[in-house]
């Protein structure tokens, strides 16, 4: 009979290091800094009525939106995973269509597509939404397409103890639609793979025809 479990303990400082990785947001001085990126930028926002609000909306936004996943942690996510016994080696747990956003760490511009994740369960499995929960953790950071897709396969992995993990992520980047080439219409692919399972040609296969790898 399946059960919960609880995955290795978290010790608290720890969990204070991934808490504070990125120090903790200070709104008033996110704020002052969009002020003076404005001003910088010929706009001071006290002579613009339409800017008047802009440092306030700015600062909430990033703080409360955009990188919001630097004060979770994946690993506390996956905690209460269910522990079903012993492995089912013709299972495979797939889901697809879910939609994420991030931010570019280079320019800080926005993407965002669509994912798609499978995993082959060893001993434990997280309901659908603990699963979501880690993407959208490790999305609202500043980080590349490619590692968001590294990080999502590992803490998968290593948060359920799964045989093996793929992801593939699908999205638009405001680096390129907006800037450079200007190729509004251009779709950026990036998959991982995770576990000792996955390196074998056969499985990769069926990864592939799970998640739509090309």
């Amino acid at each position: 009979m399946a059960r919960k479990t609880s995955a290795r303990r978290v010790s608290k400082s720890e969990q204070q290091r991934s808490v504070t990785a990125a120090g903790q947001p200070s709104l008033p001085a996110m704020e002052r800094a969009v002020a003076s990126f404005l001003t910088a930028a010929g706009l001071d926002p006290s002579a613009h009525r339409e800017l008047s609000e802009t440092p306030a909306l700015v600062a909430a936004a990033w703080a409360e939106e955009f990188l919001d996943g630097y004060r979770r942690d994946p690993r506390r996510i996956l905690e209460e995973r269910i522990d079903v016994g012993e492995p089912r080696l013709d299972e495979m747990v797939t889901l697809t269509g879910l939609e994420f956003q991030s931010v570019c760490p280079h320019h800080l511009l926005p993407y965002g597509g669509v994912a798609q994740l499978a995993y082959l369960p060893g001993r434990y499995v997280a309901g659908f939404g603990q699963i979501v929960g880690v993407l959208d953790c490790l999305s609202h950071r500043l980080v590349l397409q490619e590692d968001l897709a590294k990080q999502v396969a590992r803490a998968l992995q290593e948060g359920l103890e799964a045989r093996g993990v793929a992801v593939r992520l699908e999205a638009q980047q405001s680096c390129m639609a907006l800037r450079g080439g200007r190729q509004a219409h251009a779709r950026v692919v990036t998959e991982a793979f995770a576990g000792t399972e996955a390196q074998q040609r056969e499985i990769r296969a069926r990864f592939a025809g799970a998640v739509g790898s090309r």
